[in-house]
């Protein structure tokens, strides 16, 4: 990908906080996604895990960015929020589909897609390879505000208040262009 293609993240644009560790069973760090996180493919969330969040943390939340979309602001994959301070773990499919595994509790914000869960990777034939951020925030508050009807960017207005710690994963996908 040309450098300048590459776009910010969008907690760049947030005051910094401390970093803690997310990591997944199917999400290596720069590697290309599975096919299973793809959309047209399997469309399964993936399995993430985290620790060593600040103390004082009382929920999550969880985004998957893709800064590289051809849209002039990006595009959201899953905005996933008030997941429970004691759930350090989301098994694959989570985020997807009958959403087995979500947390008592966890609201999924609408995507880009329009739909209230995670929506894969899809990336424009021959556009390059776009990353997908899967971020982690340790939220100051049990319950951020907003309902399942907020957009993206009013989560991303509350997370940039109450965020106490940030962890990121980023991994990679292309789709080549056609014939």
């Amino acid at each position: 990908m040309s450098e300048q293609k590459r776009r910010p993240l969008p907690h760049d644009f947030h005051p910094p906080v401390p970093s803690f560790q997310v990591a997944s069973d199917d999400v290596a760090p720069g590697a290309r996604l599975k096919e299973d996180q793809v959309l047209a493919a399997g469309n399964v969330s993936p399995h993430l895990r985290w620790e060593g969040f600040p103390e004082g943390t009382k929920s999550f939340a969880v985004t998957c960015f893709d800064p590289d979309a051809p849209t002039g602001s990006g595009f959201w994959h899953w905005v996933l929020f008030d997941i429970p301070a004691d759930v350090t773990e989301l098994p694959a499919g989570a985020g997807s589909g009958d959403m087995k595994g979500l947390p008592a509790g966890a609201v999924h914000a609408r995507n880009d897609y329009g739909t209230r869960d995670f929506g894969g990777a899809a990336p424009p034939p021959g556009d390059g390879p776009h990353r997908y951020v899967f971020t982690v925030y340790a939220v100051d508050q049990e319950k951020l505000g907003p309902d399942e009807a907020a957009s993206p960017a009013v989560v991303g207005f509350h997370l940039r208040f109450h965020a106490l710690g940030r962890a990121q994963l980023v991994g990679e996908y292309e789709n080549p262009a056609r014939g």
